[in-house]
């Protein structure tokens, strides 16, 4: 056998285990070799044909087990297989060649197992990194095994529990090193219809005073007529929605003494702010959600004006269409400068347009591990472990469903005056336009900003409807209506 012939054996083997050895009279070893390939892809297929869809399968595969199987066998499948090559060169008997192709068929040899080898390297470092991403941010904790299995079988049946909706709270935090507490300064409830996987975001402002709290509980005990504090000797108010997560952390006296009781109340609170059942929440560091940014290499949006920031207005992000770094794109949503918090909550809507417009899954998968670090940083949740496996096909439908905000914001809600009754009626109509059951219409956005001197500036509004609304009617968007023009 020629050079030539050699290395075409040799490729094949790679492609079909077994090639090499038939074609060396290896007849037994060959049959099994090709035998248990066959067996393995069948059975490959056989888990995919089960599962029935895309997501479902990516949402078994995030289970703990599943993750753990995939990474040690790719591991040892990656060591099968360069061993493979190797045994499969040897059986050709390449000392049969001149010394000179010796050397340039074992040269070539070891580049290709070499090569085979990767690509299992990649997926067990991938599923590596996936399961330590995903404990260090989901915490389960440790359930009776016989509880445990009356669960998942329910979960099997009807993972949702006979909702037919799931409200997840997504916050944005601003803690850091130098600011001691959390200030939930993003606060929407993506309310998502399980069946289509349309979602409505409903945007809460920061600034949402007298706050109620749902009766029977600690802080409505404590505050009976509403969330409501002596201002701060600056001048500002500590008593804001924004503020409840911080005061509940630091007085856990009205608790009983339990501690690190914020997120629960803020789930609560909003929930019967809302008229919902707020299932989880997830709270993002929002410099964190730069770094994520980054990761997926950036971010395609329209800044409609230059938007200053900076302590010393030194910063810009200039106005036109383009691929923004994290740090541009946080300061477009956050920036307050000749700008107000209803203009920055529709700049925070058009960033989170953007991102799950342009995060797909290719994208996301080809820099899993820039992904996986930035998000260990950036996320804490109360999401259980368990629940992804539902949660991620759940998530893939959302992406191409019908997504629809409303911003319970000035002039719609005064938000030093709240009308309660009028936000639970808005929240209800948005959920039900959502589902389906009346046609979406869309209305202006908030009321214009103003600057340091008060003069107006003009915003950028949603489209409007072909009829007036009346004052109560829901003014739901698309979630990237009005964004992106000039």
């Amino acid at each position: 056998m020629d050079a030539g012939r050699l290395l075409g054996w040799l490729v094949l083997s790679a492609l079909a285990p077994g090639a090499a050895h038939l074609r060396a009279g290896r007849r037994r070893t060959g049959l099994v070799l090709l035998g248990c390939y066959a067996v393995g892809l069948l059975g490959v297929l056989a888990v995919v044909l089960a599962t029935g869809d895309l997501g479902a399968l990516i949402g078994s595969a995030l289970d703990d087990t599943w993750l753990t199987a995939i990474t040690v066998g790719s591991a040892l499948l990656g060591v099968a297989w360069f061993a493979l090559i190797v045994h499969s060169f040897v059986v050709l008997r390449p000392g049969t060649l001149r010394q000179s192709e010796q050397i340039v068929t074992g040269t070539l040899a070891g580049l290709l197992a070499v090569g085979v080898l990767a690509p299992f390297a990649v997926v067990a470092q991938t599923g590596w990194a996936s399961r330590q991403a995903l404990n260090s941010i989901f915490k389960d904790s440790q359930p009776d095994p016989q509880a445990q299995g009356e669960k998942l079988t329910e979960r099997r049946q009807d993972p949702w529990a006979g909702r037919e909706r799931v409200n997840i709270l997504l916050l944005g935090g601003d803690a850091d090193d130098h600011r001691p507490g959390v200030r939930t300064d993003s606060m929407n409830v993506a309310s998502v219809d399980v069946k289509t996987g349309n979602t409505v975001l409903i945007s809460l402002p920061r600034n949402l005073e007298e706050v109620r709290f749902r009766p029977g509980t600690p802080m409505a005990e404590q505050f009976p007529s509403g969330f409501r504090l002596p201002t701060d000797p600056g001048g500002g108010r500590s008593d804001l929605l924004n503020s409840v997560w911080e005061y509940s952390d630091a007085h856990p006296e009205i608790f009983g003494g339990k501690r690190e009781q914020g997120a629960e109340v803020l789930m609560d609170t909003i929930g019967y702010t809302l008229g919902l059942d707020v299932d989880w929440y997830a709270l993002v560091n929002m410099w964190g959600f730069a770094r994520l940014i980054d990761a997926i290499g950036g971010v395609t949006l329209t800044v409609e004006r230059d938007v200053v920031f900076g302590k010393y207005n030194e910063g810009l992000v200039k106005a036109g269409t383009r691929k923004l770094k994290g740090a541009d794109a946080m300061w477009y949503a956050r920036s307050r400068t000749n700008s107000d918090d209803y203009i920055r909550m529709r700049r925070q809507r058009c960033v989170i347009g953007a991102l799950l417009d342009q995060a797909d899954p290719a994208t996301v998968l080809s820099r899993f591990n820039q992904v996986a670090a930035a998000t260990k940083e950036l996320i804490q949740t109360d999401i259980p472990r368990a629940m992804l496996s539902d949660l991620v096909p759940l998530a893939l439908k959302v992406k191409d469903a019908k997504v629809t905000s409303i911003q319970l914001v000035p002039p719609l809600i005064q938000t030093y005056d709240p009308d309660w009754a009028k936000i639970r009626k808005l929240t209800q109509k948005a959920v039900r336009e959502s589902t389906g059951a009346q046609p979406v219409t869309t209305t202006a956005a908030p009321a214009p900003a103003k600057t340091s001197t008060g003069a107006p500036t003009s915003t950028p509004t949603g489209t409007p409807t072909k009829s007036p609304k009346k004052a109560d009617d829901s003014p739901t968007q698309g979630l990237t209506d009005g964004c992106g023009q000039l």
